[in-house]
């Protein structure tokens, strides 16, 4: 079968190529309806900013190679099953599925790769599947407390979502910090106590006479000078739990007198894995099931700011690169 796959091609380039498709006996092929571009790490690649030599993605067998030009990217592709292999139940037919495929305009996977849209969720909301994902993972990894004091750094997609899980939780005080104004607006629409912009963040986390600073913070803002923010944001014995991707930008973290007598802990925290302290009770099914529990809760369809067409796929990194025009998250669109 034949389709069209978009490529990176080189920094700030793109190029739509055909391609073919031949289904396996196992597999479903689907034609895609929409898939969400990633501000993080596709802009990354898109930049020229993502070290080449690594492996697109070890844990998803949809994402081949390294992220070395040209190559194939996207995981958050939604669609329509057309066809299903010989040996696939046919109650497959007809359905629509979400996977973690690249751009493209058709696409087969194992059935154990792909995703049934549950009751009341469309294929819009559905491609925001991984930014729920990804937050759910993140607020398991930072383990808040009750009571906490939480902070999180960037009110992009992710930071968004991962403010709206921290929301459900009987916190403290839940603090966005986002230079963006109108990010500043969504994440108090989220569940954000207080959102501010850097320069106001002192301010804003009240200091308690037994305690100082925050508990627990987000590095979620794609910039390793947050990191810095976050060192002078979390208090002592607080933990920071990166979730940013830096790729080949250089991250020069101060840890002076504060972070080293204050015992403050890092951890970074990424999707692909589940941390070792979880996996004696979870998997990634179980963590898959929540985050679908927390895409129904969440409006996360509010956070589409813009449909391109996927022949102008160009325009949708231009948007996110430059974000221009409140650009927040992009769905490629197809015929």
């Amino acid at each position: 079968m034949n389709r069209r796959s978009l490529y990176f091609t080189g920094p700030y380039e793109t190029s739509v190529r055909r391609t073919s498709v031949e289904p396996a006996p196992d597999e479903i092929c689907v034609e895609t309806r929409v898939s969400a571009v990633s501000a993080g790490t596709e802009l990354l690649i898109y930049r020229g900013e993502a070290p080449t030599d690594l492996p697109a993605d070890e844990t998803l067998d949809t994402l081949e190679g390294d992220l070395s030009f040209p190559l194939r990217y996207g995981y958050a592709a939604v669609g329509d099953v057309v066809a299903v292999g010989e040996a696939v139940d046919d109650h497959w037919a007809d359905r629509t599925v979400f996977a973690f495929n690249p751009h493209e305009t058709r696409f087969s996977v194992p059935t154990d790769l792909a995703v049934p849209l549950p009751d009341g969720v469309d294929a819009e909301e559905m491609a925001l599947f991984p930014s729920v994902e990804t937050a759910t993972s993140l607020v398991l990894d930072g383990r808040p407390r009750i009571g906490e004091d939480v902070v999180v750094f960037g009110a992009g997609v992710v930071g968004l979502c991962t403010i709206a899980v921290l929301a459900s939780f009987p916190l403290g005080r839940l603090i966005a910090v986002e230079p963006i104004p109108e990010r500043r607006a969504r994440a108090r629409d989220f569940g954000a106590d207080v959102a501010v912009p850097p320069a106001e963040f002192d301010g804003a986390l009240d200091a308690d006479a037994d305690r100082e600073g925050a508990d627990l913070v987000y590095e979620l803002s794609g910039r390793p000078a947050t990191l810095d923010d976050a060192v002078d944001a979390v208090g002592y014995d607080g933990r920071v739990v990166v979730g940013s991707w830096y790729g080949d930008k250089p991250a020069m973290l101060d840890l002076g007198a504060d972070f080293h007598r204050d015992r403050i802990s890092f951890e970074s925290s990424q999707v692909s894995t589940l941390a070792p302290e979880t996996r004696g009770r979870w998997t990634k099914a179980r963590r898959a099931e929540t985050a679908l529990d927390r895409l129904c809760e969440i409006d996360a369809k509010s956070l589409v700011t813009h449909r391109i067409p996927f022949d102008d796929a160009p325009e949708a990194y231009r948007l996110l690169d430059d974000r221009a025009d409140g650009a927040l998250q992009v769905l490629l669109t197809y015929p």
